[in-house]
Formats: C-alpha cells, structure tokens, sequence
C-alpha cells in the first residue's frame, strides 16, 4: 500500500503531489493528461494576489446584467445549462450574504498573502527561478467614462497585498504602442505576477516529481469507495487503490467522487475560453494587459500571445460554444493587437464554488480522505500554497476550518 496517493495533476495536484514526495515519499499521481491541457494549461498565467475579495458578492450581482455574454460582456448563461447554473445562483446570493462575504474575504485573504512567497519557493525548488516574474500587470480602458468608473473601483477595492499606480507617461507610451485605438486611462499593478510559460511550468513540475521519487499512472479516478473508514480509489482500468492518504485535487472532476461518498459539493463548471498565437509582436517581457472594458486579458508566454475571457456557467461537458472564440478574434482584431499566424483555441473548466472560496479540508467520511478543489480563477495562484497546506494537514491531520467542504451541509 502506497503512502499517498494525489487525485488529479493540475496546478494543484501537482503542488500537493510534488510537496508530499520531498516530505514523504512513495507519492503516486493518478491523471490521464500529458500533456495537460485543462485549466492550469488554459489560464493567463496571472498570480492574481490582488483578487482577495470573493466573487461571491451583491456588488458582483447587481452589477451582472451589464457583464451578460448578449451585451458584450463575459458572463455567459447558456439555456441548455440552466439545471447547472439555477442552483448554483441562488447559492451563490446566499454566499454573498455580508456575514458570509466578510468572513470568506479574511480567509481568502490570508491565503493570498501566502501565495506570492509559496511561488517562490516553489520555483527555487524547480530550479527555474525564471518561471516567475513578479513585475506586475496593466489594465486599461478605452473610454472616458471607463476609465474614471474603473479608477474609482479600483480604489474602493480592497487588493490585499497588492499595490498599484496610475500609468506613468513611459507605461501609457509602452501599452498604446499596442493598439491603434486610444486608451483613455489605466494602472499598473506592481507586484502581481505572471508564469513564464504554463505548459513549462507543467512539464517542470512533473519532472521533479518524478525525479524525486514520484509515480505518475495515466488513469482517471473512476470512484471513491470507503472500507473499514479508509477511502479507496478505482481507477479506471478497474483497479482498486488503497493508501495511507487519498487526496482528491481534480478540479471540477471532483463533484463526482466526493458526491460519491455521501459530500455535498455544490461545484459548477465555471468554463473559459481562449484564443493563442506563436506569432506576435508582444514586447518580450511586457506583463500582461487587462482590457477592462471588454473583459479580457492578454499575456505573452515563451510559446505564444493568449487572449483570455469568458465566465461560462454550464454542465462540464456541454459542447463549446464557438462565437466565444469569434468575439476574442473580433477583440483581437479591433484592438489592432500583433497576434498573426495560426490562431489555436481551447476551452477548459474552473472548478467554482457558489461562495467563491476553495475546497481545501480532511473528510468525516473516511479518516485517510482529504480534499483541495474548487479554486475558481484563482488555481494558479493559490496551487503552491495550496499544496503547503495540504501536505501539513497530511502531517498533522488537522486542515483550515474556513475552507471545510461541511460549510455547504
């Protein structure tokens, strides 16, 4: 019997895999995906320290009808998907409740405070210092009103750790060298960061993994099941799995398991979508542009720019939904931004929690179970901690109350 075994190889899984096989060894990562291609492949590559309030809020709410996918926004309500998101809103306004909200802010919080010097280490530990860069971040509006709204929002905000200044001459000169279009106003963040590269990053980790130790099997977890109080994993091809711990990391693949044992896991399927080119013009070493006003972002990896967007609320393997893409080459295009050549697509899945916090605990249904999904947007950026977090709790049995899955009964 193997002393670990870690569900899932996202950014996450990885964390937590990579983590424990230093501290314990005899690590097995059960995953299908290499190369992977889900949300920690498909994200901006933001360390977004600056998103310390939850999404679960009524300022979010009231202001979601702007943001509709119909009107030009993000935010995206698909009818075939309506037994999915229904539920999920009303749990959602009940999530942003300001007792809830306030106290979901403090923990939030202090895992964001963490995040930044977990990348470090993390990083040190690869060997490749250079997958980070902690230089900040741009947003930037193309209107005159947008701008004075989303300065003023910006500094109602509370960003943690964070810190930002309106744009300098020389940072306006260097983003408008951009687009042909004029921007009306914009801040950099300072100290936020970007990975170099995700798929890098992905393939750096495992290597150590497996450098040190570490077993990777190319199986998906079919199912939990419990004996004599001890969680046990099937894979699918049909083994059963036993360990001295089992940890269930696979994003939004984790409802199913969890539910299987008797948890409630109120998990949608938050998809989002982007579009990449290996030929641009990105400045090399420009950090990543917000473009507020059309709700999208766009980063320059060592394999290409990306532009991202979208908060798709839908059953996890609804077909994607082509105009997604349309509207991110049309943003692309009126932008005048220097992505040319083959344009890639993907879509991919954030695991998303009606409270916006992530699911991060030890089960009451099998004493050896263990849990750490639903980091919404924030995967990448709290993935290092959270694999710190977990393997302490493997260590000492004890997780962080705030982020119990038995807050949702």
């Amino acid at each position: 019997m193997s002393k670990v075994i870690v569900v899932g190889g996202g950014i996450v899984g990885l964390s937590i895999a990579l983590e424990l096989q230093k501290r314990r060894g005899d690590v097995i990562l059960l995953d299908p995906d290499s190369p992977r291609k889900g949300a920690s492949y498909g994200n901006a590559g933001h360390i977004a320290i600056e998103q310390v309030e939850p999404l679960a809020s009524w300022s979010l709410i009231r202001s979601a009808w702007r943001r509709w996918f119909a009107r030009g926004g993000a935010l995206s309500f698909p009818p075939s998907g309506i037994s999915a998101w229904l539920p999920f809103g009303f749990q959602l306004m009940a999530a942003a409740e300001p007792t809830r909200f306030a106290h979901g802010k403090v923990a939030l919080s202090g895992l964001m405070g963490e995040a930044m010097p977990a990348w470090r280490r993390l990083v040190q530990s690869l060997g490749a210092p250079d997958l980070i860069r902690e230089d900040g971040h741009y947003v930037v509006w193309e209107s005159e009103g947008s701008a004075k709204a989303g300065l003023e929002a910006w500094s109602d905000t509370d960003t943690g750790t964070a810190r930002f200044h309106v744009l300098t001459p020389d940072e306006r000169a260097a983003v408008s060298a951009l687009t042909p279009r004029p921007l009306h106003g914009g801040i950099r963040f300072e100290n936020t960061g970007q990975v170099a590269d995700n798929v890098r990053l992905l393939a750096q980790m495992e290597a150590c993994y497996l450098a040190a130790g570490g077993q990777a099997v190319r199986q998906s977890a079919a199912g939990l099941s419990v004996r004599d109080g001890h969680a046990q994993v099937e894979s699918d091809d049909g083994l059963m799995r036993a360990a001295e711990a089992v940890i269930v990391c696979a994003g939004a693949r984790s409802k199913p398991l969890m539910q299987g044992i008797g948890h409630a896991v109120p998990l949608i399927a938050e998809r989002g979508y982007h579009i990449q080119s290996a030929q641009h013009g990105w400045s090399a070493g420009l950090p990543p542009v917000v473009f507020e006003d059309r709700s999208m972002i766009v980063t320059g990896f060592e394999g290409g720019l990306r532009a991202a967007s979208f908060v798709e609320l839908n059953q996890p393997d609804a077909p994607a939904d082509a105009r997604k893409w349309q509207r991110l080459r049309q943003h692309v295009s009126e932008l005048g931004l220097p992505m040319g050549g083959e344009v890639a697509q993907w879509m991919g899945i954030r695991p998303t929690l009606p409270d916006y916090l992530p699911a991060i605990g030890r089960s009451d249904k099998a004493q050896n179970l263990y849990y750490a999904f639903g980091h919404q947007h924030l995967g990448l950026t709290l993935g290092p901690v959270t694999g710190e977090i977990v393997a302490d709790m493997v260590e000492t049995g004890v997780g962080p109350q705030a982020f119990d899955i038995k807050r949702f009964g």
